[in-house]
């Protein structure tokens, strides 16, 4: 952040953001944040809309399985159509919302999302083979995704200023908390009336959350102050020559971690059928218990972790460690009640996980460098929920190597994090 005189006398960053609002939204100054307004309100609306993408989708998995007479891989892409183009687009959303404006992407993406689900649920009500259709729909969710959670991010920081960052996106991130909560209740519940009912209540969520942003949110400063292209990747530059190694561990470490959360869950949707007989509302509920989990944990362990970061890699290590032993011995005993115990355990690691990486990550660079290096990681993120639930079902749920490999790859994450991870340099003031 930098203050430049002569002619061209500007504020960088968010603080000329700040500035040049005046009022905050709903009359509030900078200073003051009214939570339950309208404007914050409709913010948070987007990541919760966002998270549905996949989360609703995995406990109807099994019946668009049988009605398309599909295979466990076939399945899985539907996750990978959509976070893979989401991914690819999170970096160059990221740049273009700081040379035109937050919103000009956010709401275009929101209606392109919403598309994406009707071309799908109208690919499977008119077409005999709707499969490929259904892809494409999906592709065309994942494009628009790229364009959602993390300018929603970025976009309450521009408008309630810096001081107010942990409660804001606190919120925003609770809120995609109950998107993974009510996801799996609310797709079972539509896959009750019908196996292709969940790809059109993308169109029904979305779009008029896409108008609530429109007309509630005032942008303050659309376009802010951007960089130019060779500015904004020569940030980036000097960020990995000075962090490089420790940044991207953390990376691996974040993709390691949502792919097998995700890969889990589409485990869990089909064993929750096929071995304990959960159908619907019951088999919903049960999915969103290991999903509250680590939500909860998410939450309440980034309260608990604000005023101890020295305690960010170890935390991050033991819930890998954490993670591995439970994907381990998921196959070792019959009961239910434990192998539902392990999985609410695994659910609990990567909980643990979450908060101290994001914390690294955001910190890792300046403010007028944090946006691309937050897109970054998002499109890793994103990349991990696509490999996931595919990987899972390409070696099979049956398979003995399953989750041994699963522990595995976990474990020598953690690892990774243990050994090469510096959080004194991450956290350190860009050079």
């Amino acid at each position: 952040m930098s203050i430049r005189s002569g002619p061209g006398d500007r504020v960088s960053g968010e603080v000329g953001r700040v500035v040049k609002s005046g009022a905050g939204q709903g009359g509030a100054g900078p200073g003051r944040v009214n939570l339950w307004s309208l404007a914050f309100v409709a913010l948070c609306l987007v990541p919760f809309v966002m998270v549905l993408g996949n989360s609703m989708l995995i406990p109807v998995f099994p019946k668009i399985e049988s009605a398309l007479s599909l295979s466990q891989f076939q399945v899985g892409l539907l996750v990978t159509a959509f976070s893979l183009p989401a991914g690819l687009l999170i970096p160059f959303a990221g740049f273009l919302s700081d040379r035109i404006g937050r919103k000009k992407i956010i709401v275009p993406a929101l209606v392109v999302y919403g598309l994406g689900g009707l071309v799908a649920g109208l690919a499977s009500l008119w077409l005999r083979d709707p499969y490929k259709v259904i892809i494409a729909g999906r592709i065309i969710q994942g494009a628009g995704a790229g364009g959602t959670y993390q300018l929603a991010m970025a976009l309450a920081g521009d408008l309630y200023g810096r001081e107010n960052m942990p409660r804001t996106l606190g919120a925003l991130e609770a809120s995609n908390g109950l998107g993974k909560v009510v996801s799996p209740i609310l797709g079972s519940a539509a896959m009750a009336i019908s196996w292709y009912l969940p790809f059109f209540v993308y169109g029904i969520f979305s779009i008029p959350v896409a108008v609530l942003v429109l007309l509630a949110v005032k942008e303050s400063n659309p376009g802010g102050e951007g960089k130019s292209t060779a500015q904004y990747f020569s940030s980036v530059k000097e960020i990995i020559k000075e962090k490089g190694l420790s940044l991207a561990v953390t990376f691996v470490v974040g993709f390691v971690a949502l792919g097998m959360l995700f890969g889990l869950l589409s485990y869990l949707s089909d064993v929750l059928e096929q071995k304990f007989h959960l159908y619907n509302l019951r088999k919903g509920f049960a999915i969103a218990v290991p999903v509250t989990v680590m939500a909860a944990t998410s939450f309440f362990g980034g309260i608990w972790l604000q005023r101890r970061k020295h305690l960010l890699k170890a935390t991050i290590v033991l819930g890998m460690a954490l993670t591995a032993a439970a994907l381990f011995t998921i196959p070792i005993f019959d009961s239910p009640w434990y192998f539902f115990a392990v999985v609410v355990i695994a659910g609990l690691g990567i909980g643990m996980v979450l908060p101290p990486l994001n914390t690294l990550i955001t910190g890792s660079a300046d403010p007028e460098e944090r946006g691309i290096i937050t897109a970054l990681y998002g499109t890793v993120r994103f990349t991990g929920v696509a490999v996931g639930p595919p990987a899972f079902g390409l070696i099979g749920f049956d398979s003995p190597w399953l989750f041994a490999a699963a522990a595995a790859i976990t474990g020598v994450a953690g690892v990774l994090g243990w050994l090469f991870v510096d959080q004194e340099r991450l956290l350190s003031k860009a050079a």
